[in-house]
């Protein structure tokens, strides 16, 4: 056969789960006088709409059994499925296997079944669908013959086709559907084995299969030259990043999402009403208070000079009053919170501009994975879920930390955490006053916390001081004493603890080891 020719479309079996737009394509094909092949209650549904269907159990002369389990799994059905012109019209005249040339297949909701709550594993197993992938995998392979469509929103598509070519498909079309059919049951098996891998001991697996599909281009990546896009590996929904409301403003660019990435993340950690302020992947601003008015307030005024531009999340619905004080005082490009209310959408449209976005549910999601990628491969890992308690904390040092530091101590942790390594932050009456990001020196970084600090005009006397590492020597602790600081967080566990500790001491600052560490490279 020519890849060229057309295939006309004379016979169609028609087997789907979701019945979306399947009345039109119904009636298209038995108007243009299309024999109609359906199963279970595809065939019923297709029967109620005044459309003559012959049963896959008429057409193979053997019921469908098994509750359902078992329909199309004959050699007539895979016959008429597989079988070539002319190479094989001996054994299908042979044999009485009829041609199909159109096959309209979708599957089981398996994703949509196990994402349930109240799933089990039993669910699970019955929306494991056998006989349409097999449908489909069998169609796509014959492509240069067959047509094989997976998803209701190719159906115009096809209509259209068969109306421009005399009801007839052409070879693009069917590879383009065959390449569309190849990726949905790769994708399919994918989600069933990442379902059924998981390990009670949280081993990482021996194969990982990213299961991702395209939700749209980005304008580019994190630089003009580069290309991206955004993905996800799961049905989009509005309580994630990735399914976000998005309000007004400009497309979020590939900058965009990894800032607000940080910023949401970061506010999520926090119950009271929380604002953090991200520039460049790093927080500039972080703090909690009564209010996101009065958190916001707090957040800006610890680093105003990387607040412009910059990506702004809070954990609270958004009012009128909170969008007009933002507009006014600062330029930023991203706002991402639970919800707004009308007046404050409103408000927004002001600055059209800014991309006002909403995750509802504004709870961490898990993520199963984190990905980067080096030279010939990937490294993986699970993600950083864990955080210390208070009371888990162990002070190393003479002194106490007070009920005030303790609680400044655990907030300045907390924002540590989405700073890039080596990350100092100085924090007092639970608000940022100074963050030092990314140095090869972690003296530098407090060094850089301390200038902003000072560029802010913030008092840093009486502050406390987070590290996301150890203390390899103790000139950060001299570092932390010029600037007053008065209690010290940190992992522990250098070989050079005692000296640390020792010199705390000597500065008379209270010093707790939390027992582990949050790099973010």
């Amino acid at each position: 056969m020519s890849k060229d020719e057309l295939v006309k479309i004379k016979t169609a079996l028609i087997s789907v789960s979701d019945k979306t737009g399947l009345d039109a394509l119904a009636h298209y094909l038995n108007k243009n006088n299309t024999r109609i092949i359906s199963t279970g209650g595809t065939a019923k549904y297709i029967e109620n709409l005044g459309i003559e269907v012959d049963r896959v159990s008429d057409l193979t002369n053997f019921p469908e059994i098994m509750n359902g389990r078992v329909k199309t799994l004959n050699p007539l059905i895979y016959g008429g499925l597989l079988n070539r012109p002319l190479i094989d019209d001996e054994i299908q005249n042979e044999l009485g296997i009829p041609n199909i040339d159109l096959i309209i297949v979708n599957l089981y909701p398996f994703e949509k079944t196990v994402t349930k709550e109240d799933a089990t594993e039993e669910d699970a197993i019955e929306n494991i669908d056998i006989g349409g992938p097999s449908m489909i995998r069998a169609s796509a392979k014959n492509f240069y013959n067959k047509t094989i469509v997976t998803h209701p929103e190719d159906y115009e598509i096809v209509i259209n086709e068969l109306k421009n070519n005399d009801h007839s498909i052409s070879y693009s079309m069917r590879k383009e559907l065959a390449l569309k059919a190849f990726k949905t049951t790769a994708l399919y098996d994918s989600r069933i084995q990442s379902y059924f891998q998981i390990d009670k001991d949280n081993a990482l697996p021996d194969i990982l299969l990213l299961r991702l599909t395209k939700k749209n281009d980005l304008r580019y990546g994190e630089n003009p030259h580069q290309q991206a896009g955004l993905y996800s590996d799961q049905v989009l929904n509005n309580q994630s990043l990735t399914g976000a409301n998005i309000f007004q403003g400009k497309a979020l660019s590939y900058n965009n999402f990894l800032d607000a990435n940080t910023a949401m993340r970061c506010s999520q950690e926090f119950k009271d009403p929380c604002c953090v302020i991200v520039k460049h992947v790093n927080p500039c601003g972080v703090a909690i208070a009564e209010n996101i008015n009065e958190a916001y307030k707090k957040a800006f005024e610890t680093d105003p000079e990387s607040a412009f531009g910059g990506v702004i999340a809070v954990n609270r619905n958004v009012d009128q009053e909170f969008a007009i004080n933002l507009i006014n005082n600062q330029f930023l490009e991203v706002m991402i919170a639970p919800a707004y209310d009308d007046a404050a959408i409103e408000a927004f449209k002001e600055k059209e501009n800014i991309r006002v976005i909403s995750v509802e549910d504004y709870q961490k999601n898990n993520i199963d994975f984190q990905i980067q990628v080096i030279d010939g491969g990937f490294l993986i890992q699970d993600d950083d879920q864990k955080m210390v308690e208070m009371e888990n904390l162990k002070v190393v040092t003479n002194k106490q930390p007070n009920e005030f530091q303790l609680e400044d101590l655990m907030f300045a942790w907390k924002v540590a955490k989405y700073v890039k390594s080596n990350a100092i932050v100085f924090a007092r009456n639970l608000k940022t006053i100074g963050i030092g990001a990314g140095q090869m020196s972690r003296v530098n970084s407090a060094k850089i916390a301390s200038l902003k600090a000072a560029a802010a005009n913030l008092d840093t006397t009486g502050a406390v001081m987070a590290s996301d590492g150890f203390f390899p020597f103790s000139d950060s602790i001299q570092m932390a004493s010029d600037n007053g600081i008065g209690s010290i967080i940190q992992p522990g566990g250098s070989i050079k603890d005692q000296e640390v500790i020792d010199e705390a001491n000597n500065k008379n600052i209270s010093m707790v080891f939390t027992g582990m560490r949050h790099f973010r490279h």
